[in-house]
């Protein structure tokens, strides 16, 4: 087994506590590492360091010279692709396909994008009328800056949060998903050697209910971002009042895939199929809603219903599995429970709905790809989060009814629509209560694009320059230079 150990202050070490648990591989169920359960005392630590490194070395280097260490932790991880790949897809359950072929090379991508925009971050003169001063703004980072991260995505979105922190001249203490915590704490290797002064990253593994709390509550940190559920990101807004830190989170959502009856087939049940499908549907964007025109609503469901049945769920470290394991126990019963009530509410299980029959897969937590036909946007499938490879299926007869349909729910995170006629697309993508829109496509992601979050799916941008200035604090200069003296009476 793997040792997870906490990194503080450039050094890996033991909990203050001592204390471990095991994170479990969910392909096979056995232990996969000893993990390092870090508490309050941790965080108190890790957060001093922070704050050293950036009254110290790190707050010192330029832009340039910040940026040479993020592209070179950027070339290192690269050279390491297939060991991270190989980590991610033993503790998250994902294909190794997926692993090697998105999750790295993204979180690669994006690291050299920072790297490339640390100096981006560019104030603005302001036209005032007093002719006798000028005036200013500039963007300085925060200082010492909290992350906190889901289990869907460990790499890659450690990568959204330290990558933007230390481009701006942050330093971080960042918690990964306790399920979920080898490549982000193996990521810290990369940095070391690119040559991050020690304390500039943190990583402090353990419960959310702890670890997390502390990050969020601790006087040092004056910005986090967090990623997760709505119902932890109230728990989050409720903490961070205490110091009123600075919050940008990225949470839930219950996004609807739009197929209008002029879509081009194989394009809409492709982006259909992805849109659900990328991380097993443990993601947070995923199109879990499929809303089809009544004209056509047989015919796709049909076809999508082929597509899912086709594809092959299995051993995730087999290049030829093309769906993996769900993520523990817990989101299993989460993602079975959901299929059963889909059922109990009318329901049909037109795809899946099952666990794999093959006996080498019994002891890990997998589950087929599923399609609910004959759904209705009231049943509790087609209103709450699964995070899991179900997809439910409801019908619309015009553009208005599918708008409706398609705002009805409390998040707003993402939407895809799939048809030919540019006017329809642009009033769509008008219409959709949700921060970012595909059309013809899906889960496309880019470092340069924006992705806010919209109703209860968030606040703030992540990714792109917006994103970026996230991670930095906006101050207004005014300036006299006409030498007079302010004529107050």
């Amino acid at each position: 087994m793997r040792d997870c150990r906490l990194f503080i202050d450039g050094e890996f070490c033991d909990a203050a506590g001592g204390e471990t648990y095991e994170s479990i591989n969910p392909a096979t169920g056995r232990p996969l590492a000893t993990v390092a359960k870090g508490g309050a005392e941790d965080v108190a630590r890790a957060c001093e360091a922070a704050q050293r490194a950036f009254e110290g070395e790190w707050g010192a280097m330029t832009s340039a010279e910040r940026s040479a260490v993020l592209a070179q932790a950027a070339d290192l991880l690269e050279a390491r692709t297939d060991e991270f790949a190989q980590l991610e897809t033993a503790d998250v359950g994902k294909p190794i396909t997926e692993a090697s072929n998105i999750d790295v090379p993204v979180s690669v991508s994006y690291l050299r994008w920072y790297a490339s925009v640390t100096d981006a971050a560019v104030g603005e003169t302001i036209d005032i009328p007093n002719a006798g001063q000028i005036d200013f703004s500039l963007y300085q980072p925060f200082g010492v800056v909290g992350g906190i991260a889901p289990w869907n995505f460990p790499l890659f979105l450690a990568m959204l949060k330290i990558g933007p922190a230390l481009a701006m001249g942050n330093c971080i203490v960042i918690k990964p998903a306790s399920v979920t915590p080898l490549t982000t704490s193996l990521v810290c290797e990369c940095f070391a050697e690119a040559g991050l002064p020690a304390g500039a990253l943190n990583v402090i593994t353990g419960p959310g209910s702890v670890v997390g709390e502390a990050i969020v509550t601790h006087p040092r940190v004056s910005m986090v971002s967090f990623t997760g559920s709505t119902e932890v990101g109230r728990r989050v807004i409720e903490l961070s009042a205490q110091n009123i830190t600075n919050l940008s989170m990225e949470l839930g959502g219950k996004s609807p895939t739009i197929v209008f009856e002029d879509a081009d087939a194989d394009q809409a049940v492709a982006g259909a199929v992805f849109g659900l499908l990328l991380n097993n549907g443990q993601n947070c964007i995923a199109g879990t809603r499929l809303l089809v025109q009544q004209s056509i609503y047989d015919d796709a469901c049909a076809a999508v219903a082929e597509k899912l049945d086709s594809l092959r769920v299995g051993d995730p470290t087999d290049p030829a599995t093309q769906l993996g394991a769900i993520v523990s126990q817990e989101q299993f019963d989460k993602v079975t429970g959901a299929i059963r009530r889909g059922r109990e509410e009318g329901a049909t299980v037109a795809a899946g709905g099952t666990v794999p029959d093959d006996p080498e897969l019994q002891d890990g937590w997998f589950v087929r790809p599923t399609l609910l036909t004959d759904c209705t946007n009231d049943m509790s499938v087609s209103r709450e989060e699964i995070f899991g490879p179900v997809l439910v299926a409801i019908p619309f007869e015009d553009e208005e009814e599918a708008i409706a349909i398609a705002n009805d729910t409390p998040y707003g995170l993402g939407s895809g629509v799939f048809t030919i006629d540019a006017d329809r697309a642009h009033r769509m993508a008008r219409a959709l209560q949700s921060g970012t829109v595909y059309v013809n496509t899906y889960n496309q992601v880019y470092p340069q694009s924006p992705f806010p979050g919209w109703k209860q799916s968030g606040t703030g941008v992540e990714r792109g320059v917006r994103g970026l200035l996230t991670y930095a604090r906006y101050k207004n200069v005014i300036w006299d230079v006409s030498g007079e003296a302010i004529a107050w009476f």
